[in-house]
């Protein structure tokens, strides 16, 4: 029913900065979680950053301090801020939302960190 729409990734130098949008065709305040993944070329799809529809969240130990995921409910979109990037954040990164049974993904936004 939901669907995911991420935007934002691109280039950028290393120590750069990116926001990455993901846009929901629905509202999200129900939505249990949100989260951001990533998958490196010829790597498993590793869990980034989770926000509840409480507000917590919850970060990789790789990107925690860099990273920042956060939601506005009335654009139904999260985002996720990432500071200060290195080469290994590489990956094409996905939006995820979870609802008791529901599980939708994204189709994913190609960031890559490079000089």
């Amino acid at each position: 029913q939901v669907q995911l729409v991420e935007s934002g990734g691109g280039l950028v130098q290393p120590g750069g900065s990116l926001r990455l949008s993901c846009a929901a065709s629905g509202s999200i305040f129900s939505i249990n979680y949100m989260t951001w993944y990533r998958q490196a070329p010829g790597k498993e799809r590793e869990l980034v950053a989770v926000i509840t529809s409480g507000g917590n969240t919850s970060y990789a130990d790789s990107v925690k301090g860099r990273f920042a995921i956060s939601r506005d409910n009335a654009k139904n979109t999260v985002y996720l801020q990432m500071n200060s990037l290195k080469p290994e954040d590489t990956a094409v990164y996905y939006c995820n939302a979870i609802r008791g049974s529901l599980v939708v993904w994204g189709q994913g936004t190609l960031v890559t960190v490079s000089s």
